[in-house]
């Protein structure tokens, strides 16, 4: 069963306290009284559903308490009918400018309190209704938000799980790299951190990057795998592997999988226009091919490959620097040299074993 309505009397005369407090009663609501607005205000909370105040009363009239009234949080939206025998045009506006919501004269009719009350009451209703229904809804959005997030970090996990096992799949054929693409991930991530993308660009890098090489397994393993330098007809085919990633890369939705769709496709351009499979020069390559080209020949370098050894880290960064507006975007290779130390305890980190 809904509680009654709760009205709060405010009036210097218990004579028109009890006039209105009687006629209230009888039409079925809760009624409390106070004498002076101090009483009023100290009683006041967010449970009462309107405030019937008189004007004209001693130390705080009823302009300054309603003033009070709005100030407060706890009962800036409570309903006030202001009774007075004040019917100057000055003063009816003083009301509405204090926050007053309607008017009562003074005598008090009995009519026009039921009507002035019932109305006040039924905005305050649909007032209530409505605070409810947006909180139920901010609660509802809330967990659905919740909901969604949980789901998408699922996904997200799933897409990260799919990935790692796409680009190992893809290192697999090569016995010599297997912690290559964690390494070459790494630096990437690495480089786009100082250069200053924002961590979800970064955390793009670092997931995608992987997939550079995804292509390589449309490559015959006699290519891939040949102890040797290879002729220009293996060579021709072996640069295909970037084309090739970009074709099973190409055909995803995921943000992840267009990321490395990019990557796949661009980390063997070079900054002079001689790479491949474009020829792109400069900035006209993509960033995320530009810096993974970094890494990726840094990984190369440092590591053991089937037609060589590992080159020493100095002599990989000699190798590098003559690299340096030619292969590399200069900047990305300067930003990889001033970070060597944290390469090199990556490196460390992901050493074959």
């Amino acid at each position: 069963m809904a509680r009654p309505f709760k009205i709060l009397i405010v009036d210097d005369e218990p004579v028109n306290i009890t006039l209105i407090q009687g006629c209230l009663k009888n039409m079925g609501y809760e009624v409390h009284a106070a004498e002076n607005a101090f009483d009023a205000l100290k009683v006041l909370d967010r449970s009462f559903d309107l405030v019937l105040a008189d004007v004209m009363m001693p130390e705080m009239d009823g302009f300054a308490m309603v003033r009070k009234i709005r100030s407060n949080p706890e009962t800036l939206d409570i309903p006030v009918v202001m009774v007075t025998a004040l019917h100057e045009k000055d003063y009816r506006l003083k009301a509405v400018e204090t926050g007053a919501n309607d008017f009562i004269s003074k005598p008090v009719d009995r009519v026009e309190l039921k009507i002035r009350t019932e109305s006040m009451l039924r905005q305050k209703a649909q007032q209530d209704e409505i605070k409810s229904f947006s909180g139920e809804l901010n609660t509802l959005v809330e967990a659905r938000t919740l909901e969604l997030r949980h789901v998408l970090a699922g996904l997200n996990r799933a897409n990260k799980e799919a990935i790692q096992h796409l680009s190992a799949a893809a290192e697999f054929k090569d016995e010599d790299t297997g912690f290559h693409i964690l390494r070459m991930a790494s630096y990437s991530a690495l480089i786009a951190a100082k250069l200053g993308l924002d961590k979800e660009d970064v955390d793009m890098i670092l997931t995608s990057s992987p997939m550079h090489d995804v292509g390589k397994i449309g490559i015959p393993d006699s290519i891939l795998l040949k102890p040797a330098k290879l002729d220009a007809g293996e060579w021709k085919i072996m640069k295909e592997h970037t084309t090739i990633g970009g074709q099973i890369l190409g055909a995803g939705e995921s943000d992840y999988m267009n990321m490395g769709t990019i990557i796949a496709l661009a980390h063997h351009e070079k900054w002079d226009g001689s790479g491949y499979p474009s020829g792109l020069a400069g900035e006209d390559i993509p960033l995320p091919g530009r810096i993974c080209a970094v890494a990726d020949v840094f990984d190369a370098l440092t590591s053991k490959r089937p037609y060589k050894q590992a080159f020493a880290v100095d002599k990989s960064l000699e190798i590098m620097k003559e690299g340096r507006g030619s292969h590399f975007d200069p900047r990305l290779l300067d930003i990889f040299l001033e970070n060597i130390g944290e390469a090199l305890e990556i490196r460390e980190k992901y050493l074959e074993v």
